[in-house]
């Protein structure tokens, strides 16, 4: 047992541990809400990861990105995410893919090797994509939901998409999931109404440092229970 996972075999075992050392997770997005998930899923102890983002960093990240700050801006988001990966654990297999999952592309990815997948985006199209094909590919799949204009994160919690509210992301996706065929989809998602700008900046999408990354770290709480659920 690594002196670094003592704390938390303390409560989950070291079976737990060793099941989450041979466990291969993907992540989708590794902005405010997949680049906290990842962190605590490094933490966590997961074997392998795989980050999917074609992003660069912007100082408009800082306030809540954990790849941003003043010495990483203009750098691809997946490497700066490797890095603070591998100065948690270097052991870990890190899979970088700089790129925006689309319908010319999301064939190229072997999705069948993903123990868990995190889609931590917010583009509705990439998002189905991912979901569309871990359902086919029987590979165990959470959502984010909006994570933009909300200040509290207590409000945060994890439920079937079908039973969320207050979210009109999730509220799309409904009716997309609806035309699939899918009929259940586990979501982190956010009770908050949104704020409500002034006249002028209505296309703006505000962000708190809060509210992000607590959703990616109940992401991650998520998927390391499912994986280690039963031992």
């Amino acid at each position: 047992m690594k002196e670094e996972l003592h704390r938390y075999s303390l409560i989950v075992g070291e079976n737990a541990i060793n099941k989450l050392n041979k466990s291969h997770v993907a992540i989708f997005g590794v902005g405010g809400v997949g680049g906290a998930a990842v962190i605590a899923l490094a933490r966590a102890g997961i074997g392998e990861i795989s980050v999917f983002d074609f992003d660069v960093v912007e100082k408009s990240n800082i306030n809540r990105q954990v790849v941003a700050n003043q010495l990483t801006i203009g750098e691809s988001k997946v490497e700066v995410i490797r890095n603070l990966i591998k100065e948690i654990n270097p052991v870990i297999k890190v899979n970088v893919h700089n790129m925006f999952v689309n319908a010319d592309n999301y064939l190229n990815i072997n999705w069948d090797e993903f123990d868990f997948v995190i889609d931590a985006l917010d583009n509705v199209s990439a998002k189905l994509l991912i979901i569309k094909q871990c359902s086919e590919n029987n590979v165990r799949v959470i959502s984010a939901m909006g994570a933009g204009n909300r200040l509290d994160p207590s409000k945060l919690e994890i439920c079937d998409i079908f039973k969320t509210s207050h979210d009109p992301l999730a509220k799309v996706m409904r009716y997309e999931l609806r035309k699939l065929g899918i009929k259940s989809l586990p979501v982190a998602f956010s009770k908050e109404v949104g704020a409500v700008f002034e006249k002028g900046h209505q296309n703006v999408v505000g962000s708190s440092p809060f509210v992000p990354n607590a959703m990616g770290l109940l992401l991650a709480s998520y998927v390391a229970s499912e994986l280690i659920k039963g031992l």
